[in-house]
């Protein structure tokens, strides 16, 4: 008896218990939704201003001036790390509420976005590999620079282009566009003097060869005439954090400082076994979301394949009709314009957002499924014509005699492509990130944009992206085998 009233004062405490967490986490809740929240967008890789510490966290000036502003003026927001030219858009179509990515205020710009209050002063400068012959702006005659698309510099270069005689290049990310310049395949390239300096400084081979032109400031862009009342936050904010000397730390703390105050010591970041130790989070993360992304789009881009497929063999010229037009358009589009088409126009259409992660398993599936489809239909028609005639006449209706009779023998005939398929599935999950998926290819590119040690990155990457494939392409094997068996 004793034992059970001890058992039920152990009961009462726990639902007391559960009780008053309950009640807590309800205040707080109220508390939390009781503040704004925004959905925002910044530069996967612009150092000092965005980029990932050793822990994979997003620091830099815009990161630390956008979490000081958001305390105090209490409004919660999420940010995603994206391409420049893929935020700008998405803000514009209404993915985000706002971009802090070191946009520089310009009159094209204002036309589209309204600016919080200017954050920072910048210039452009020109920069050319340490041993070239190219010493001055006059050099640059006849050749190719490298410009990064939709940034201040690149307008700067293009505006100079026909007075210097040269010709442009675009690249999607700061740290590839230095490379480029670094081997050799373009001359020079135009950038922001403090991110520049900053890449300098921690180990790009590039020499400045410009002074600063065409001095502007960046701006925190909203599109033109929506979500003021997070602009007036901002502004509220910035003047808040100027007063007080939180801007003044926030941008001493970043400028002129090396890679290793964020990342650890040098030593360890130049060896390949440092920087798997240092990163190792980081690519886990990103082996998860690529295998993430291939299993669960080779799941949906299968079924719509093999509806696709069916459409292709049934015996009526409507449904052969729409699985043909449907092959025909998601197979001939490309899988970046694809992407951009879902995540970027059709919320620009509907104003409805799509989350990145739907809009690429959307693609995914749209894609890869319209060459499913057109070796679904493939194998279905390699299934000698006797067979089916064969079954009709032993009295199976259409339906039954292709599930049960020509099905089976032409999924023996499609497995091998299905295994090719799935492995090109696994590497386009790559081309995903420029709608801000952090996938493992784009973990490498974060990475590189922090420590510079591009060569040892990508060959890491390279190594992982093998042993997956190849872990893959023997489990599909193993299935090829005991199907035909």
């Amino acid at each position: 008896m004793v034992k059970r009233k001890w058992m039920y004062r152990l009961l009462l405490s726990l639902v007391a218990g559960l009780f008053l967490m309950g009640i807590t986490q309800t205040t707080d809740a109220a508390k939390k939704s009781s503040e704004p929240h925004y959905n925002l967008t910044t530069d996967s890789t612009y150092p000092p201003f965005e980029f990932q510490d050793k822990h994979g966290k997003y620091v830099g000036i815009d990161i630390d001036i956008i979490a000081a502003i958001a305390k105090e003026e209490h409004f919660t927001y999420s940010m995603t790390p994206i391409s420049f030219n893929s935020g700008a858009q998405a803000v514009l179509s209404g993915q985000f509420d706002g971009i802090m990515a070191g946009m520089a205020i310009t009159p094209e710009r204002k036309a589209v976005y309204d600016f919080g209050t200017p954050y920072y002063k910048t210039g452009v400068i020109a920069a050319a590999a340490k041993d070239s012959k190219i010493k001055s702006l006059k050099d640059l005659r006849g050749k190719t620079v490298a410009l990064k698309t939709g940034t201040g510099a690149a307008t700067y270069a293009l505006s100079i282009q026909k007075k210097y005689g040269f010709k442009v290049t675009y690249f999607n990310d700061s740290n590839t566009m230095y490379n480029d310049v670094a081997v050799g395949n373009t001359v020079a390239t135009f950038e922001d003097e403090p991110v520049m300096k900053y890449a300098i400084k921690n180990g790009t081979k590039l020499a400045i060869i410009s002074k600063p032109a065409n001095s502007g400031y960046y701006g925190f862009g909203v599109k033109k005439g929506k979500n003021q009342q997070l602009l007036r936050s901002f502004n509220a904010g910035f003047a808040k954090i100027k007063a007080n000397g939180t801007y003044d730390k926030i941008v001493q703390k970043y400028v002129g400082a090396s890679e290793t105050k964020f990342s650890g010591s040098k030593a360890e970041t130049n060896s390949i076994w440092g920087l798997l130790k240092q990163n190792h989070k980081q690519f886990a993360h990103g082996i998860v979301k690529t295998l993430e992304l291939t299993v669960a789009g080779i799941f949906f881009a299968t079924i719509f394949g093999v509806i696709i497929g069916l459409l292709g063999v049934v015996p009526s010229k409507l449904a052969q009709g729409v699985g043909g037009i449907l092959t025909y358009i998601f197979r001939g589009l490309p899988l970046l314009v694809l992407a951009f088409f879902i995540y970027i126009g059709i919320p620009s259409l509907t104003g409805q957002k799509i989350p990145a992660m739907v809009a690429g398993l959307i693609t995914l599936t749209l894609n890869e499924g319209a060459y499913i489809g057109a070796f679904v239909k493939g194998g279905l028609n390699a299934v000698d014509k006797g067979q089916m005639e064969a079954a009709r006449s032993l009295g199976m209706p259409y339906s039954k005699a292709m599930m049960k009779v020509i099905m089976p023998q032409g999924i023996k005939i499609m497995v091998p492509s299905f295994i090719n398929q799935f492995i090109i599935t696994l590497k386009d999950t790559s081309i995903l990130s420029a709608i801000g998926i952090i996938e493992l290819t784009q973990t490498g590119t974060v990475i590189i944009s922090r420590n510079m040690q591009g060569f040892r990155i990508w060959l890491i990457v390279a190594v992982m992206y093998l042993v997956i494939i190849t872990g893959l392409t023997f489990l599909a094997n193993w299935v090829d085998r005991k199907l035909n068996k």
